[in-house]
């Protein structure tokens, strides 16, 4: 499989911003709720923990899964994940390893860039990938690709949904609550990958599964061992790893 390295993004659809407008947040929902009568008790500060998108402290989330872990779909679906690495192309080598993975099973996949180039389409070819079932869409930075994700996953169509934040690693806090709750609904894999070193502050609190992803170089200089360990993980606990070999393209310094 090969390595992947960044390309023009001239042929990625676009989606305009005011399509993308975001849902109300898990607040107002409840403060709406309360105001037109729809509630439990009539007491907002009490109703507001029934609401499906709360939990209690101490209170389980992710049961721990029984089999070994596998940087797969399976493993990431139903939660809102961030893999992390610097800029020498291995966020995407990983990342399309889970869009292979996900298309195996026949679970749609979209791919949401906020970078100003994304992945190289002959690249993402030669790993494998399906490019005519592959849903891209290009914006301009993290929030407009967090609402993007936000409409695609809506739909309830694609089990994967993969945002290259690269540098414009920031999303509000609401907004990622809405993907938690949407990845949870429909069994999709949300996941974020952005450029950053591994002491820098995640995407937020709701981030399931954090990874951080290193390319090392074999001895005969065609082959690179793709290595992810986990910084956190909610359902296992931090500090599991994933590796691969890769081949690299012609030309890969």
């Amino acid at each position: 499989m090969a390595t992947l390295a960044h390309g023009p993004a001239s042929s990625s659809l676009r989606l305009a911003s005011p399509s993308l407008s975001p849902a109300p947040s898990v607040v107002a929902d409840v403060a709406e709720a309360a105001m037109s009568g729809n509630v439990f008790n009539g007491n907002l500060a009490l109703d507001i923990f029934h609401h499906p998108a709360l939990r209690r402290l101490g209170e389980s989330l992710e049961p721990t899964p029984t089999e070994a872990p596998a940087w797969s779909r399976a493993e990431l679906a139903g939660r809102l994940c961030e893999l992390s690495a610097g800029v020498d192309g291995v966020l995407l080598s990983v990342g399309m390893g889970l869009v292979t993975d996900a298309q195996k099973d026949g679970e749609p996949v979209a791919w949401v860039s906020a970078s100003h180039a994304t992945f190289f389409p002959p690249d993402a070819a030669a790993c494998g990938v399906d490019l005519a079932a592959l849903v891209v869409v290009q914006v301009n930075d993290g929030p407009t690709a967090g609402r993007a994700a936000d409409v695609l996953l809506r739909s309830g169509a694609f089990g994967l949904v993969v945002l290259d934040l690269g540098t414009s690693a920031a999303m509000p806090t609401p907004l990622q609550g809405r993907l938690v709750q949407l990845a949870l609904k429909h069994d999709t894999a949300v996941v974020c990958l952005t450029t950053k070193k591994p002491d820098d502050a995640s995407l937020g609190s709701l981030v399931s599964l954090r990874g951080q992803a290193v390319r090392r170089r074999s001895r005969d200089g065609r082959r690179f061992t793709c290595r992810l360990t986990t910084l956190k993980d909610k359902r296992r606990g931090p500090g599991w790893t994933w590796q691969e070999v890769r081949h690299g393209p012609d030309g890969l310094a």
